[in-house]
């Protein structure tokens, strides 16, 4: 019997393959359990339609990436922080500062996590900073950071 997984069975399929399973196997198990349906005409189509909306989604996704990234590399983002001698801070600005300060001076959303931040920045001056927005996109955000006074 021609099915179509619905959800992903160890051995057996990934979730949106057709395969031949055994009749009893599709009956008693697969179907029952909700893992797939039967592979008819309009089940089929059904899959096709689905397969294009993921796929027209993805490319929304990476075209809102690309429009991002473009704008957030014509900003600079400034922070102020206390420092000693030689330009060293006092602690260090982190990914989460940088996310908060970008969200409330340019009103731009990114998730700390997207931040490529390796180690935090203890030093004034300017660095770049990639963030990861997309699989494909990384973007390089200017950081700023300045002396309190």
């Amino acid at each position: 019997m021609k099915v179509i997984f619905l959800k992903d069975v160890k051995g057996k399929g990934k979730k949106g393959e057709t395969k031949n399973v055994a009749d009893g196997y599709a009956h008693n198990f697969l179907l029952k359990q909700g893992l797939a349906v039967e592979a008819t005409t309009g089940n089929l189509k059904g899959l096709e339609a689905q397969k294009k909306k993921e796929a027209q989604a993805a490319a929304n996704e990476l075209s809102e990436a690309k429009q991002l990234k473009e704008q957030i590399e014509k900003l600079t983002v400034e922070l102020k922080a206390k420092s000693g001698k030689d330009g060293r801070l006092f602690g260090s600005i982190t990914s989460k500062q940088i996310a908060e300060e970008l969200n409330k001076v340019h009103k731009i959303k990114v998730d700390k996590r997207k931040i490529e931040l390796n180690d935090a920045i203890r030093t004034l001056g300017y660095t770049k900073v990639p963030l990861k927005l997309h699989s494909d996109v990384t973007a390089t955000l200017n950081v700023h950071i300045t002396e309190e006074s």
